[in-house]
């Protein structure tokens, strides 16, 4: 008798869950058929030196990672996240700042390494900024594998001698075109990638900046302003905000690495 319980109970369970199962593979297909591609899937080139008119060698910016990082969405190149950091890091640092984006539109962790593939051998950014796990959640990476992937690359990077600041994932909760119980699914699920990732980078010695805390709430409170046409990517208004939460690691970075800038 209680080897049959267990064993209904078992298949009721399994039940269950291929209903969960059934029910967000729908809603992931409302969603997507809600956001749709309206933004294409090229993004705007803003790889150029930024504030020319300063005197110095132009500091190396580079960013690797999704979309976010090469800035779909952005209407003009000095609006995309590059653009606005590469500007807003001269006006800081009183130096030219010339920009290379190596992030790539729908790029899982796992595409880090052929961005670093793509680089110029002796290639040296003086800091370099990534941004990647949005792709990972939605399409159900394990956390800790997308994690592997942003720490191989973290590696490869400071073994060229270049400083990394790492973007962490940000809240998939404020996608307001997801349904729930989806919604909230994809908000804690990036929630714990986003927690992997700054493991990763406080055990190599990388400078996280949590954007789920820095901008979360204002995605959140402010959706029609900082999401794009799509409803997904970040808009100009949504590129600025992200680029100022970065921005303070960026300066530090390059701050302590001013013997270097010098050369």
């Amino acid at each position: 008798m209680i080897r049959v319980r267990i064993l209904m109970i078992g298949a009721t369970m399994g039940v269950v869950a291929l209903g969960v199962r059934m029910l967000l593979t729908r809603q992931a297909a409302i969603a997507r058929r809600r956001i749709g591609k309206p933004l294409g899937e090229i993004s705007l080139d803003a790889d150029r030196v930024w504030k020319k008119s300063l005197e110095g060698r132009p500091i190396q910016l580079l960013l690797l990672g999704d979309s976010l990082a090469a800035g779909l969405g952005a209407e003009r190149r000095k609006e995309t996240l590059g653009g606005r950091l590469a500007k807003s890091v001269a006006k800081r640092m009183l130096r030219p700042v010339r920009l290379r984006t190596a992030a790539v539109v729908g790029s899982e962790s796992t595409a880090l390494a052929g961005q670093i593939d793509g680089l110029p051998d002796d290639y040296r950014a003086d800091a370099a900024v990534i941004v990647v796990g949005g792709n990972d959640v939605t399409h159900m990476v394990p956390p800790r594998s997308a994690a592997a992937e942003l720490e191989s690359a973290i590696i490869r990077l400071q073994e060229r001698g270049t400083p990394v600041i790492v973007g962490t994932c940000p809240d998939l909760g404020t996608l307001q075109p997801v349904p729930q119980p989806l919604r909230t699914l994809l908000s804690r699920m990036s929630y714990r990638l986003a927690l992997e990732q700054t493991r990763v980078a406080w055990r190599t010695g990388a400078v996280p900046v949590d954007l789920r805390r820095a901008v979360g709430t204002t995605f959140r409170e402010q959706p029609d302003e900082m999401f794009s046409l799509d409803r997904f990517h970040p808009s100009a208004a949504g590129y600025r905000r992200t680029a100022e939460a970065l921005l303070p690691a960026v300066e530090m970075v390059l701050r302590q690495s001013a013997p270097l800038l010098a050369r």
